[in-house]
Order: structure tokens, then C-alpha cells, then sequence
């Protein structure tokens, strides 16, 4: 049976890329999708004044889509004697929920600090330490500049640093000069970044399924099979990461427009995705019997069968996890694409390392072990239990389906889903079983294939709701007539975007606000490939999905861009931001 099913998710793949692949190259272009980060020191350009002797003036000017935390600025002053107390005042920042930080204030555009100084001196040495991060996904180490300054005759002089290094980012070089933090300090830390991402990527609602089904199964096994078969799964994991990893970069620098879960912006994939969560489900359910091997569960845990299972379990969470971005996983990824091959894949892999880590962790671990009751018959009912979500999730699959392409093929796709069901279970030892097995799975892959050809406008829908379609001269309409504008770059499979938007965006309350502030909200919807979606997100520097882009009716200011994870509180700083700007009263980023 688990070649069956192998098969048949070789042959609706196969269509799959059949179907798509003309569409994939729609997007391509002479340029490389690669983003330019800038040099640090160009990114936050500082600038050291003295005043008079009790006071110095330290400014950035910070380019557009860069910004400076405020708690990671740092100001020492020494002199022959030791150090020099200092006091800083620090001006009014905009608030922001960031994925490393939490809660924080942060400096666009530029941040002017008046530094008091404790006592008079003639001569001394400052020392000024900030950390900033670009919109589009990259975060700088802590930069260090050093200043010799002269109060006597108000002189600054810079202080050349050590070690610099250099690495190549797309067309551009990205300098980066610290006294303590190098190249690989900033490399060291995206792979942090990209661990912790994965390991919240098994609390989504489509992997927790897959990674419960794994804990179930070493209730029964040996310390040696458990161990075995975790790193198994984890090599399935990492080997799958680095696989779309390896296709996504490749088609990135060959112009292809794409991103992150670009897969699911096929309906063939999409469709055979919500196939196989089907017959899994089917499977805990008993109502078919697909061997042990498939989900590798109960005492088949020692065959090469079950090992092969813990493999393509792994390969499974993978697929599955691909609809969503945790916490931690937008920078990593953009800092990945914006490398070397090499340097990319790396940070692939630790992403799959992090994904993969609780299992380990669970395997290795006899006092997490210990909070599971007993083996029993709450086995095989929580088994059971377990395929309601895969059938949510198949559900929601083919809902995207329909989305994407029309009513018709979501009906047409639940035709083959009957007709896959029926094949399971007609599969049996009797050949012509068999023979009608293989006949019904033939009819749900050409089932699978069909396609709309009366497909919905989205437009229309999203005007009904007060929302606007998004398109570039959209946005510059609204901004000349003095409308700030809020744009949701979205799509139908993308689980962190509908999760922001149930939570956080379409509340009553937020449309509320959103009217208080006389702020227009424009959709752009990439549920299907769309060339322009991919150029604005290239314009931005982004490798997926969500992006929110705030911008205040000035047409020469840049947007704020909002993190991937929102909250009411970071959407109404923004809101109140632009608001602001657009009635003239000025406002420190």
C-alpha cells in the first residue's frame, strides 16, 4: 500500500509540474531576485558634534527601510582619568513588536541624541555602540565607532576600527566593522535565528498532527529505536529543507519571481497535498489499512519499513510547514537568500535542525517521557483522534484550491478525493481489487487535474468587504489625493497571514481605526502567481509572505514596514505614525 499511494503522489506531482511549469518562468527577468543589503556604515550614517563642553550631539541619518533600536544604544566617554558619566537624552521613537526583541522602540529615518556630559574635560574618547536592522529581513551585529574628541577646540576625529571584513551580498559588499562581532558572529547568529523559527514551526496546526504521531510511536519502542528513528526523521527534515532550499535559490537567481511556499501557488500541488492528508487520515481513522510503515506507528518501529516511515515523516512536516513563517523565520530567510549558495543552504539546514530538535529532544529525554501515560487503548484513540485535523487540513486545502481556481475545481477535486477513498479501500490482496483500486486512483488524478475556467474575480470580493485591490498606481492615486495607504500583501495558503489578519487585522475594532485614521487599506492577494506581487516584494526585499507596507500620503517618504507577526497595538503606532505625518505634525522614527 505505501507504494500505492508513493505512486500515485509521484504521478499528481508530476502533473503538478507539468501544469506549472510555463507559469513559474512567466515571472522571470534578466535580474537576480537576490536582495542588496547596504554596508552598515551607509545604512546608519553617524555624525558626532561637540556643543560646548557639557554637551555632544550624536546623529543618524538612516536610510529608507533601515532602523536603530533604541535600547541597543550604548555611549562611553574616557579620558587619562577613567571613564566619564554621560546621561543621554533620548527623543521619541516609534514603537514596534519585533521578532527578536519583543516590544521596542525604534528610530527611522533618524535619531538625534544630545549626550550631557558629567564633567569638564579637555580631552577624551567616545565610544558609541548601536545595533539596526533592515526591513527586508537582514539584522546588523552591534556596530562599534570610536571618536577622539578635543573640547578645547571642538574637534572630532574618528578613530579607525579593526577588523574588517567583507562579504558579498548579491551586486553589493556588505562591510562590517566591529571591535567584538565579525562576519561569523553575524553568520552564528541568523543560524540562531533559524533554529528557533523551526522549533516554533511544530506548534502550527498542520505539523503538530505529523510530530504527535512520532511521540505516540516511542511509547512502545526501545531507547535504541527511539534514538534511531528521531534521527532518521531529523535526517528526512534537514535533507527536505536543503532540497527546497537548493530549487528555491536556484530559480531565484535564474529571475524566477518566487518565494517561500511558491509550491502551494500551484493548485495541482495544492490538491495532491490535501490527497495524501486525506489518506493519512483515513488511515488513523482504520478505516483503510496502509501498513505500519507509512506513519511508522506501533511495534513496527525496528523494520527498514519503519525507518524509511520516520524518513518520509520528516519529508511530510516539511511540505506541511511550508504554508507558514514562525517567529524568527522571515529574517533568517532573507539573510539565506542574500548569500552564497553555501551560506544559504546552511541556514536552511538549521532551520530544518530547529524543526526537528523537540523529537530529538523527546526521544533523548526520559522526564518529558514520563509525562505520557502508560501504553493502552488511549493509543489507538488518540490515533484516531489525530486524523480530524488532517481532515481540517485537507479541507482547508481544497478551499484554497477553490480559491485559486474556481468552485468547479475544488468540486472536481473532491470528486477524486471520493475516488481516492474508494481506491484505499478497494486496495486488498484479490487482483481484481486491485485492478478497480488502481482504475479509481487513475479517475482522482485526472479529477485532480481539472481546472475552472470561469474563475472569480478577488477583487470584487475584497471591494465588498470596504478594501480596495492592490496595484502600484493605485497606491500613488490615493497618496496624491492625501490618502495614507496601508497595503496587505496576502494569500489564500499563507497560515500567518490569515492568523494576522483574524487576530489582528479585520477586527471591528481595527477597521474602526483604520476609518479614524482616514487610512485606505489595499489588499494584494498572491494565492496565484502574480508578477507584479513578486516585483513589489522584490522591491522590499522580501523572500515571502506576509508583507505590510504603511505609507503616509507624502509620496516622498518610504513606507514603514510592519514585522511579519502583528499585534493591534504595532498596527496602531503605525496608523498613528502616518496619521500624523499626513497632518504635518513631525514625528521622530
Amino acid at each position: 500500500m505505501r507504494a500505492l499511494l508513493a505512486s500515485f503522489l509521484i504521478l499528481i506531482s508530476g502533473a503538478c509540474y507539468a501544469e506549472d511549469f510555463g507559469a513559474a518562468n512567466q515571472g522571470l527577468s534578466g535580474a537576480k531576485m537576490a536582495p542588496e543589503f547596504l554596508p552598515v556604515e551607509q545604512a546608519y550614517q553617524l555624525e558626532v558634534e561637540i556643543i560646548d563642553t557639557q554637551n555632544i550631539r550624536v546623529y543618524w541619518q538612516i536610510a529608507p527601510n533601515y532602523y536603530l533600536y533604541q535600547h541597543r544604544f550604548d555611549f562611553n566617554l574616557e579620558n587619562d582619568q577613567g571613564a566619564v558619566d554621560l546621561i543621554a537624552d533620548m527623543p521619541a521613537a516609534l514603537s514596534r513588536n519585533d521578532e527578536y526583541f519583543g516590544e521596542v522602540q525604534v528610530y527611522y529615518h533618524n535619531a538625534d541624541i544630545n549626550l550631557q556630559v558629567q564633567q569638564v574635560i579637555e580631552r577624551g574618547t567616545l565610544s558609541v555602540t548601536s545595533q539596526g536592522c533592515a526591513d527586508a529581513g537582514l539584522c546588523y551585529p552591534p556596530y562599534n565607532q570610536n571618536y577622539d574628541l578635543d573640547f578645547s577646540t571642538g574637534t572630532v576625529t574618528p578613530v579607525t576600527l579593526p577588523n574588517k571584513e567583507t562579504q558579498t551580498v548579491g551586486a553589493s559588499t556588505l562591510v562590517t566593522t566591529t571591535q567584538e562581532s565579525s562576519t561569523g558572529d553575524g553568520l552564528l547568529y541568523m543560524l540562531l535565528l533559524a533554529f528557533a523559527g523551526g522549533a516554533i514551526l511544530n506548534l502550527m496546526p498542520c505539523v503538530f498532527p505529523i510530530l504527535s504521531l512520532k511521540v505516540l510511536s516511542f511509547a512502545r519502542s526501545t531507547d535504541h529505536d527511539r534514538h534511531l528513528h528521531s534521527w532518521i526523521y531529523t535526517a528526512g527534515v534537514i535533507s527536505s529543507f536543503v532540497f527546497v532550499a537548493a530549487l528555491l535559490l536556484a530559480l531565484q537567481q535564474a529571475g524566477s519571481a518566487i518565494g517561500w511556499g511558491f509550491q502551494l501557488q500551484s493548485p495541482a500541488f495544492v490538491i495532491a497535498l490535501a490527497y495524501l492528508f486525506i489518506a493519512m487520515g483515513l488511515s488513523l481513522s482504520g478505516m483503510v489499512e496502509m501498513g505500519s510503515n507509512l506513519m511508522n506507528t506501533g511495534s513496527g518501529l525496528a523494520n527498514r519499513g519503519g525507518l524509511s516511515g520516520s524518513f518520509f515523516t520528516g519529508v511530510l512536516a516539511v511540505i506541511v510547514a511550508s504554508p507558514c513563517t514562525a517567529p524568527f523565520m522571515g529574517t533568517a530567510l532573507g539573510f539565506a537568500v542574500s548569500q552564497p549558495p553555501q551560506i544559504g543552504l546552511l541556514v536552511f539546514a538549521a532551520l530544518g535542525a530547529g524543526m526537528a530538535a523537540p523529537l530529538l529532544l523527546f526521544s533523548y529525554s526520559g522526564a518529558a517521557r514520563a509525562l505520557m501515560p502508560k501504553p493502552g487503548a488511549w493509543m489507538d484513540t488518540l490515533k484516531q483522534l489525530l486524523a480530524f485535523p488532517l481532515y481540517a487540513t485537507a479541507i482547508w486545502l481544497l478551499w484554497v484550491a477553490g480559491r485559486q481556481t474556481g468552485v468547479n475545481t475544488m468540486t472536481a477535486a473532491l470528486s477524486g478525493a471520493l475516488m481516492l477513498a474508494l481506491g484505499l479501500w478497494l486496495w486488498q490482496h484479490s487482483w481484481w481489487r486491485k485492478v478497480l483500486a488502481l482504475a479509481c486512483l487513475a479517475a482522482a488524478v485526472s479529477l485532480g487535474s481539472m481546472r475552472d475556467l470561469d474563475v472569480r474575480s478577488s477583487d470584487a470580493a475584497q471591494l465588498s468587504q470596504g478594501k480596495l485591490a492592490w496595484s502600484e498606481p493605485a497606491v500613488a492615486a490615493q497618496r496624491n489625493a492625501g490618502n495614507p495607504v496601508f497595503v496587505d500583501v496576502t494569500a489564500d495558503w499563507c497560515i500567518t497571514c490569515i492568523a494576522n489578519e483574524t487576530a489582528v487585522l479585520l477586527t471591528d475594532d481595527m477597521a474602526q481605526a483604520f476609518a479614524d485614521y482616514g487610512v485606505i487599506y489595499m489588499v494584494a492577494d498572491w494565492t496565484n502567481r502574480n508578477a507584479d506581487i513578486a516585483a513589489l516584494l522584490k522591491k522590499y526585499k522580501r523572500n515571502g509572505i506576509p508583507l505590510y507596507l504603511m505609507y503616509a500620503a507624502d509620496i516622498t517618504e518610504a513606507p514603514l514596514i510592519l514585522p511579519q507577526i502583528l499585534t493591534e497595538q504595532t498596527v496602531l503606532d503605525a496608523l498613528q505614525a502616518v496619521s500624523k505625518k499626513n497632518s504635518d505634525i513631525s514625528v521622530v522614527f
